[in-house]
C-alpha cells in the first residue's frame, strides 16, 4: 500500500517502508558494511589543568561536568570499566582520551602516570589507543616522539579560531601560527588530527568564520568539532555580557554557521564529529548558561540543516506543478530528513502544496544518499558527504 506526505487537501506525514533490491551481483550486506566506524571514545576529563590562562569563555566544571581537579586511579578505573561493560561491539576500535585541559601544558610525571594507566589497558587488548586534546602552542617534535612511543594516535588542537584578533579578543595566548605550525609537526610525526572550533566568538563575524573554516580545509584535519559559544557563569565573558559589550548568536544563526562548516570541510575530506556541546547535568542548572544558542539536540538541528539544504540541491530542477515526488532515504537517515518536529517536511509541503509527496524508507543503502523519483519516470539522487 502506497502512502504519502500529502496527499490533495491532505498534509499529513506518512512513511511507506520498503526495501529495495541490492545491485545485480551484492546481497545487500556490504553497503553497511563498507561504512567507516565511529570508535568508542572513553572521555577522561583534566579540568583544565595544564592550561596557562583561563580563555574569556571558559568554565570546564559546567561544560565538562563538575569533576575533581585531578584525576585518581580509582576513578580513572572506574570509568573505562563502565565503558568497557556498556560496549556490546567487541569489533569496534576502543579508545581512551584525555579531554577538557592542555595536556601537553600537564607536568611530565602527570602525562606519564596517565598514559600508563591506558597503556595497562592496550597491553590487555582491551583499548587500541590513546587520544588527547591540547594547546597548539604546546607541542614540538620532542613532545610527540614521546606522546607516540606511549601510544597516543589521535591529537585534537583547540584551535577555535584563525582569526588573530578574535583569538585576542578571547584571551587564547598565541597567534593562528601556531595552529599552522602545530598541525604541520602532528601529521609530520604521522598522528591522526583533529581541530577543535568554535561559532559566535567575540569579534568573529558570518565572514572571518568562513575564512578560518577554509584555513582548515587547507590543512586537512582528519576530523573537526563545531561548538558554538554559550555564555557560562563566571566567565569573563559573561561580564562582558552583562555589561552589553557580547552578544551570542541566535539558534538559527548558530546553526547556519555550522551548516556552513559542514559545507566547506566535508567536500574537503574532513569528518565532522561533534556539533554542540554534550548537555551535562551543571549546564541544566539555573543560572550556569546566562545565554547563547543553547539546545539539548542542537547536533540534530543542524544535521536537520544538512538534510533540507541538500533535499532542495534535489529539487532544483523539479517543477513545482509536478503531481508527484517520491523519496527515497536511508532508514537511520529519515528523522533528520523530516527534521526536528517534522520542519523539513512541512516545508516541502509549502513548496509543493498540489504535489502528491512519498517518502520511501530504504533499510539498506548509504547514509546520506537521497533519491527522487517524479511521475514522468526521471529519477534525480545525491550523496551528502560526510554522513556516516
Amino acid at each position: 500500500m502506497k502512502t504519502a506526505l500529502n496527499p490533495p487537501h491532505r498534509k499529513a506525514l506518512h512513511l511507506r517502508r520498503c526495501a529495495p533490491p541490492p545491485p545485480a551481483g551484492d546481497t545487500g550486506g556490504s553497503f553497511l558494511l563498507r561504512q567507516p566506524e565511529k570508535p568508542l571514545i572513553i572521555p577522561i576529563f583534566i579540568m583544565n589543568s595544564g592550561c596557562p590562562q583561563h580563555c574569556t569563555f571558559c568554565n570546564e566544571k559546567i561544560a565538562a561536568g563538575n569533576f575533581a581537579p585531578e584525576v585518581m586511579k580509582s576513578f580513572f578505573d572506574t570509568e573505562v570499566a563502565s565503558y568497557l561493560r556498556w560496549n556490546r561491539d567487541k569489533l569496534r576500535r576502543v579508545e581512551i582520551a584525555f579531554y577538557g585541559g592542555n595536556f601537553t601544558g600537564l607536568a611530565p610525571d602527570y602525562q606519564k602516570r596517565l598514559l600508563s594507566w591506558a597503556n595497562t589497558y592496550i597491553q590487555k587488548g582491551q583499548v587500541d589507543s590513546i587520544r588527547i586534546s591540547t594547546r597548539p602552542d604546546y607541542i614540538d617534535d620532542d613532545q610527540l616522539i614521546f606522546l607516540h612511543a606511549s601510544g597516543v594516535r589521535t591529537i585534537e588542537i583547540g584551535a577555535q579560531t584563525f582569526n588573530d584578533e578574535v583569538l585576542r579578543c578571547t584571551g587564547r595566548g598565541h597567534h593562528a601560527q601556531a595552529t599552522i605550525r602545530a598541525m604541520k609537526l602532528l601529521k609530520a610525526h604521522g598522528f591522526q588530527t583533529g581541530l577543535h572550533l568554535m561559532v559566535g566568538l567575540p569579534g568573529d563575524t558570518r565572514e572571518s568564520f568562513r575564512e578560518t573554516l577554509e584555513r582548515t580545509a587547507e590543512l586537512r584535519p582528519d576530523t573537526a568539532r563545531i561548538h558554538p559559544v554559550l555564555i557560562f557563569e563566571d566567565t569573563q565573558l559573561a561580564s562582558d555580557y552583562r555589561l552589553g559589550h557580547y552578544q551570542p548568536l541566535s539558534l538559527d544563526e548558530a546553526v547556519d554557521w555550522c551548516l556552513l562548516a559542514w559545507e566547506t570541510l566535508t567536500p574537503a575530506g574532513i569528518h565532522i564529529i561533534r556539533f554542540g556541546l554534550q548537555m551535562t547535568p551543571e549546564m541544566s542548572k539555573e543560572g550556569a548558561v546566562l545565554a547563547g544558542p543553547m539546545h539539548p539536540a542542537f547536533g540534530s538541528l543542524v544535521y536537520s540543516a544538512i538534510f533540507y539544504s541538500a533535499t532542495l540541491k534535489l529539487l532544483r530542477d523539479i517543477p513545482r506543478e509536478t503531481r508527484i515526488l517520491r523519496f527515497g532515504v536511508v532508514e537511520r537517515d529519515l528523522s533528520n530528513f523530516r527534521g526536528l518536529g517534522n520542519k523539513n517536511a512541512e516545508a516541502i509541503i509549502k513548496l509543493y502544496p498540489d504535489t502528491q509527496i512519498v517518502i520511501d524508507s530504504v533499510r539498506e543503502g548509504l547514509p546520506g544518499h537521497l533519491s527522487l523519483l517524479i511521475e514522468t519516470g526521471e529519477s534525480f539522487s545525491l550523496d551528502i558527504p560526510g554522513i556516516i
